[in-house]
């Protein structure tokens, strides 16, 4: 009994000792996150799709880009069965390396042209924060189940860095498991962080009740993930245990009659339209998503356009036809949960691929790096 005893007192020291050594020994660095979210309607992405408008940052690159789509394939009988379509995820994510790379190249040529040298130490300055002068982006992961696909991409001096990647896919469409509505979520670890990005398709529709549907999805994809876990490790395995941020066709509407929404929409008079917005009535009293943050709107409802037309669905008052109206929505947003996260920039895209338009966000992210791990950053980049 005795050994017992010594064994765990001998334990405990070393897991003090540890935690000790992560409070004294680490440094708080900063890291820039894209976010963006896009329903491409079941389109197929054209060769020559520009994704400059998607990626567009103010010309300034950030460490890691976060891309989550829906509906990548049309959402019938038959693609509803099939969790991965994987020659359309390729030609989406051929698209994005070819753009951010691109982008990357002209970038750092231009800076050359100015005379600006970029070869420095990253990722970290010494006012610590990542720079933004490295080679080229590669993708650490990407995952489809149906419509819903996510796609993550990093700067390649961070590879090493980023540790302990885990995927979690949780249907919630026809019979409260099918992958046409959901999520999938992605976990990782850089140097001592943990970020989870949650990509996901809410229950669509306008009628009373389906916002209900929408927050017990939410609660579901809450419930229901869960990441791999390590025996050596002391790893984070649900949502809320990381630094979060969920973006996606959320699928919100506005609480107000379709004349007066569209007479609102008309007259740019936002801040009228989201207080009445479901998805801020819910981060106001915290039920579904408590404790999570969303920065303000400034732009237009990006649902429901008429395809290839900066027109809304209905504003012509199209007779006729028997078709479900589609009252203009913020359907597609980005929030997010943790104290190490700061959303700098919320805005939105303008292709008219698809009856939505994207959306997309900029934060700087806080990440603990050990005092070694600085060290061996400048014996790399140096």
């Amino acid at each position: 009994m005795w050994l017992a005893l010594a064994a765990n007192n001998i334990l405990e020291d070393g897991q003090n000792h540890e935690v000790d050594y992560q409070t004294t020994s680490a440094q708080i660095q900063n890291l820039t996150l894209f976010v963006s979210s896009w329903n491409v309607g079941g389109i197929a992405p054209p060769s020559e799709l520009n994704m400059e408008d998607l990626l567009h940052d103010e010309n300034n690159l950030a460490d890691i880009y976060v891309l989550g789509f829906q509906e990548i394939v049309p959402l019938n009988a038959g693609n509803i069965l099939v969790q991965e379509n994987t020659s359309i995820s390729m030609q989406w994510n051929s698209l994005i390396r070819t753009a951010l790379n691109k982008t990357d190249d002209i970038r750092l040529h231009h800076k050359a042209e100015l005379g600006e040298s970029h070869q420095k130490v990253y990722p970290l300055k010494r006012e610590g924060s990542f720079t933004s002068n490295s080679p080229h982006f590669e993708c650490i992961i990407s995952k489809q189940m149906v419509g819903i696909f996510i796609t993550i991409w990093a700067r390649s001096p961070l590879l090493p860095y980023i540790r302990h990647t885990s995927v979690s896919s949780v249907g919630c469409g026809i019979f409260g498991c099918l992958g046409n509505k959901g999520s999938v979520s992605v976990r990782f670890c850089l140097h001592e962080t943990s970020f989870c990005f949650v990509c996901s398709h809410l229950a669509s529709g306008g009628k009373e009740g389906d916002k209900r549907e929408r927050n017990a999805n939410a609660s579901q994809i809450l419930s229901r993930t869960q990441f791999s876990s390590d025996p050596f490790q002391c790893l984070p395995r649900k949502i809320l245990q990381h630094e979060v941020i969920w973006l996606g066709d959320l699928n919100y509407r506005i609480c107000l009659p379709e004349p007066t929404t569209r007479s609102l929409v008309n007259d740019r008079q936002w801040s009228t339209l989201l207080q009445n917005d479901q998805l801020k009535a819910e981060l106001r009293e915290g039920c579904t998503f408590e404790g999570w943050n969303e920065e303000e709107i400034e732009f237009a409802p990006t649902y429901k356009y008429n395809l290839d037309s900066d027109d809304y669905y209905g504003c012509n008052n199209q007779k006729g036809k028997k078709e479900k109206n589609r009252t203009p929505a913020w359907c597609d947003r980005i929030i997010w949960f943790g104290k190490g996260l700061k959303q700098r920039q919320y805005s939105r895209g303008e292709s008219k691929l698809s009856d939505h338009r994207p959306v997309r966000a900029i934060f700087t992210a806080e990440v603990k790096v050990q005092c070694q791990s600085t060290e061996n950053f400048v014996k790399m980049f140096s």
